[in-house]
């Protein structure tokens, strides 16, 4: 009998020992899991950081080419109503006025994100954030610029507003756009086609822009959020 409570005493011994190890390895596993998932969280973040820094670049420029594009349709403006303008700005404001622009976003940190699945992202509102400025944000944006008809301004506009202005214009002998004759030798029909188009134009990019700015806030709240998350 004592033989017997040995046996199970040590068999008690045999299971505890390899409980514990299962259990060891089991933590063990789980924490080396965690470790790298931590460290793939970093490394993402840390990338699409990177990217966010160069689209709020793309942005700004963006943004200043839009108030530029608004500044023309005033001095065009002025010029159909025949108020005085700085002419040496004729050619950079001819240059603006149908301007059309692109955005560039840098994806591939929300891409590889998106392939290595978005519960990598611990925290729930930083990755609701990362989601909507890449798949909303971002692409309005790309949509407003490359695809919504009325936001095509060369296409839409430069070709009437061309034919009306362009025979004011004096060029140099090689070419060169160097003036225009004033007050413009215009019909009252194109007059008001010309200040109907201008504002067209105007709208489009204060709407165009007013997006931007907000797109701008977002990328700076993100920026700041993931910071932050590295930090910690």
């Amino acid at each position: 009998m004592a033989l017997k409570k040995q046996d199970w005493k040590n068999y008690t011994i045999e299971f505890l020992s390899v409980f514990i190890a299962v259990i060891s390895a089991f933590a063990l596993n789980n924490w080396n899991d965690n470790r790298r998932d931590n460290n793939a969280e970093e490394k993402i973040l840390a990338e699409i950081l990177n990217g966010l820094e160069k689209d709020a670049e793309d942005v700004n420029v963006n943004i200043d080419g839009h108030k530029q594009g608004i500044k023309a349709c005033q001095y065009w403006r002025n010029i159909v109503m025949d108020q005085e303008v700085k002419k040496d700005s004729l050619t950079r404001y001819y240059f603006m006025i149908t301007r059309d622009l692109i955005s560039i976003q840098n994806t591939s940190g929300y891409e590889t994100l998106k392939s290595r699945g978005f519960e990598l992202i611990k925290n729930d509102s930083l990755r609701s954030d990362i989601i909507s400025l890449y798949e909303y944000d971002y692409q309005m944006l790309r949509k407003l610029e490359e695809e919504y008809p009325e936001s095509q301004l060369h296409a839409s506009y430069y070709e009437n507003f061309n034919k009306s202005i362009a025979p004011n214009f004096e060029f140099d002998e090689e070419g060169n756009l160097i003036d225009i004759k004033l007050p413009l030798e215009i019909t009252t029909a194109d007059h008001k086609i010309l200040l109907s188009n201008l504002w067209r134009i105007e709208v489009n990019r204060r709407f165009i822009l007013a997006i931007y700015e907000q797109v701008q806030q977002n990328i700076d709240n993100l920026v700041t959020r993931i910071n932050s998350e590295l930090d910690n």
